[in-house]
Order: structure tokens, then sequence, then C-alpha cells
């Protein structure tokens, strides 16, 4: 498996928008190629060193992320942001610079995307958008990897996403439209995707080739899709607004009626943590055309293949 690492040694992943079409489908082969073998790359990144700071807890992102870099023959450090001085008001320039001093890289799960983009801007060191309340790329790259190892391409291919207009919807948009996936995302008024971010997929997938569908209905989204996926209503730091939230999504859930308009052999996705019997239906999430696991799983391999093109 070859990729380009000159032009991606060094990069940014704080969206997918800083990867060209070309390199976010060279990682996904190159994941798939790390999980097939990944004795083959269990040094790869021998001394090099991730730095991981969180505002936010944390399952998947974390323990794939350290897990990912001792694979690849690294070391992790493990951070809260009330850890470290910029918890106490130190400029996000000056830890930026100082990071940059000890260790190779920067994943950081945290709210405020603003903040990411002038951590990498004062950093000369890569920084990698672990989540944001704006995006959620890495998740995007496991969900492409995990529907390519199912259809063997995106060509062809719908996705559906039932929910919030939130950052794994955002990633998501971007992810298809970048590989010619088709999408069709359903959520109540009030609940879209960012305009800004909607614009900037829908340029690329006029490119690309890639449908985009925004509708308030989930039964239009769902129709003959090959994936059908959905996420929780109320994402974290939006706990006040659940009871309103739980009203508006009324009819929104993910149930065997619901999906009963997609594929016969379509497949669900989720990113967890999952909320059964709130945005999708037991019988759904732990049915045997559920893929969550194995979507979860992958995200040990897509940041894997992340971590090999920016170190690398």
């Amino acid at each position: 498996m070859m990729y380009h690492k000159e032009t991606t040694r060094g990069k940014d992943m704080l969206s997918l928008l800083e990867w060209s079409n070309e390199e976010i489908e060279e990682l996904v082969q190159l994941a798939l190629a790390i999980k097939t073998n990944p004795a083959h790359y269990s040094h790869t990144l021998s001394g090099q060193i991730l730095g991981m700071i969180f505002d936010k807890p944390s399952t998947r992102t974390r323990i794939s992320f350290e897990a990912g870099i001792l694979q690849l023959g690294g070391q992790a450090i493990v951070m809260s942001s009330k850890e470290l001085q910029i918890g106490r008001g130190e400029p996000i320039k000056d830890t930026a610079h100082v990071l940059s001093e000890y260790i190779n890289a920067v994943m950081i799960r945290t709210f405020s995307h603003e903040g990411v983009e002038e951590l990498a801007e004062h950093a000369s060191i890569p920084i990698i958008n672990g989540l944001t309340d704006l995006h959620h790329p890495c998740q995007a790259l496991a969900d492409l990897l995990t529907i390519f190892e199912v259809k063997n391409t995106f060509e062809g291919v719908k996705l559906a996403y039932i929910g919030d207009g939130n950052n794994v919807c955002h990633s998501l948009v971007l992810a298809a439209a970048m590989v010619g996936l088709d999408i069709s995302c359903a959520m109540p008024v009030g609940y879209e995707p960012d305009e800004k971010v909607l614009n900037e997929a829908q340029q690329i997938a006029a490119k690309t080739g890639a449908n985009i569908q925004i509708t308030t209905d989930p039964v239009i989204a769902v129709s003959n899709a090959d994936f059908v996926y959905t996420d929780v209503w109320t994402s974290m730091g939006q706990e006040e607004e659940n009871a309103k939230r739980f009203a508006d999504f009324e009819g929104y859930a993910v149930t065997n009626q619901l999906v009963a308009h997609a594929k016969a052999d379509y497949h669900f996705l989720h990113c967890l943590p999952a909320h059964r019997e709130e945005e999708v239906a037991t019988a759904v999430i732990d049915g045997k055309q559920s893929l969550v696991y194995q979507q979860a799983g992958n995200r040990l391999h897509a940041q894997k293949a992340l971590l090999v093109m920016i170190l690398g």
C-alpha cells in the first residue's frame, strides 16, 4: 500500500477539508492494509509521541488513539486541560509552541472548533481534531472504512443519516461528498447542518458526483438506503435541552418500521454511545444487520492510518 508521504506528513486533521479527496481514499486503503496486517506496521512510529488533550469524556477516541500509537511503536501522553496551564488561562498560542518542543503530534477533544484552529495555527506539529462541536473527522474516517469493507466501493452506495445536524453529521456529509457516496439526512426543522459546512460539501459533491439530500422526512432519507446511521439526540454540553430535543425528535427514532424502507440487506451504523429506545430501537442496534461494534473497532485502524500518514 503506497501513499503520498510528501503531501500528508505534518498535515493537520482539523476537519476533512484539509485533505484532498485522493488523500482520504488513500487513508481508507491504508487503514484496510493496517487492519489486515498490523504486525507489518508495528514499528512504523517508533520513538514518536502523541499528546492527547481531553476537555470531554471519551471511550472510543481515547482508547483507540492510545492503543493505536502504541501498536505503531510510539507512545502517548494523556492530558486533561485541567492538568495543563491552559486550564488556568495560559494562552493557546503559548501552549501550542511549548507542546511543539516536546512531542510529535497532538490529538485534542474539546468544545470550541475555533480553539483547535488556533492551536494548529501556532503549533509546528500536526494537530488532530478528536472531536469539536463543529466536526468529528476521525469518526467519519472510521465510517468510510466500515462502508468500504462491506461494499468494496463508494460508488452507487447510499447512506441515510437520521438525527441532529451536529458534528457527526457535518463530517459524514463532507466525507460522503469527498468519496462520491450518496447521503440523505433527515432532521426536524431547526436542526439542519451548518449552512457553511453544507455548502462546502455540496461544492465538493458537484465534482465527485455524490448526491446530498437534506429532508425533514426520515422515510425519504431511508428509502433504498444501503446504510442507516443515527446519533444521540442530545450531545455533550446540551443536556439542559434534553426535554425539548426529545419532543422535537419524536418520530425520528430508527425503528424496524423505519428501516423497512431501506434495502433488505441494509446495515445499521451508530457512532456510540447510544441511548436504546430513544434515537434507536434496541431491536435495530442489537440486530443482525447492525455493524456498530465493527464500526467502533474501525476507529483504531482508521486512526492508525491517519497517524502513519502524518508522522510516518
